[in-house]
């Protein structure tokens, strides 16, 4: 097994990048991250919550359990109610801090899997909840972050919270910008019939990956969808906040640490 690479020290970051040589600067940045993917490798995998989405169980993630459990990782999931949207969002993300609250210790980190409704309501945890604070790894399976249509078919208070311009997504997507601290990964395909229109499953950071599958549904057995999910589960952790506000005081600007390419 390889030596940890050490931690380059203020006085050799700060003279790496004194200078106007933009490779001296990727070379900071590289070493900064080569760093933090070493110290990855020597970490047990994040527990992974799943989050279901609306009229679902905790059951639809069973084949995705089984083949991330197989993988390495713990996963852990609940039954949110009622599961109808006859409740806010933000009932449910309270629901989930509750479990999340329940299940693990205040400093074990956790990495969220959130599909369809499912997804908002982890962003709920994530902003505004305090789950910033926790969630290394956010990733989302076709979820409406601005809005699906399809949710004007009900009154219920959860559904009117999924529509496009609603007040709770408007309020989320205020600060969006937050989910920079931690890996993002929004999933999704072009021919979802419930998430409508389906790039409405764009963010405007981390990463995306779109996949033909043909039904909104069929998105969490999709053998192409849980691989890109265990490969966003896979990847290295940003830089944690001190990191990051260290390398900002020398200069290290956050769109260098930027969001992620779209592939």
């Amino acid at each position: 097994m390889l030596s940890p690479t050490p931690l380059i020290q203020s006085e050799e970051c700060h003279n790496l990048i004194s200078g106007s040589n933009q490779t001296q600067l990727n070379f900071l940045q590289d070493g900064c991250r080569s760093n933090q993917s070493m110290k990855i490798k020597n970490q047990p995998p994040n527990p992974v919550v799943l989050v279901h989405g609306i009229t679902d169980t905790e059951a639809v993630f069973d084949e995705m359990a089984v083949c991330l459990g197989k993988k390495g990782w713990p996963v852990y999931s609940l039954d949110l109610f009622p599961n109808n949207g006859e409740v806010g969002l933000d009932v449910l993300a309270q629901q989930l801090a509750d479990y999340i609250a329940s299940n693990f210790k205040p400093e074990q980190t956790l990495d969220v899997v959130g599909f369809s409704m499912g997804g908002i309501v982890s962003r709920y945890y994530i902003q505004r909840l305090g789950g910033i604070q926790r969630v290394q790894r956010f990733i989302t399976i076709s979820s409406p972050h601005n809005g699906t249509v399809v949710a004007y078919a009900s009154q219920h208070p959860g559904c009117v919270q999924m529509r496009p311009n609603s007040e709770l997504l408007n309020d989320l997507n205020s600060d969006v910008m937050l989910l920079q601290q931690l890996n993002f990964t929004s999933i999704w395909t072009n021919y979802d019939l419930m998430i409508i229109p389906a790039h409405s499953s764009k963010m405007p950071l981390g990463k995306e990956i779109i996949i033909p599958v043909a039904l909104h549904s069929w998105m969490l057995t999709d053998s192409r969808c849980i691989a890109a999910v265990a490969k966003a589960l896979a990847e290295p952790i940003k830089l944690n906040a001190e990191s990051a506000s260290d390398l900002g005081k020398l200069g290290v600007g956050n769109r260098e640490w930027g969001m992620g390419n779209g592939e």
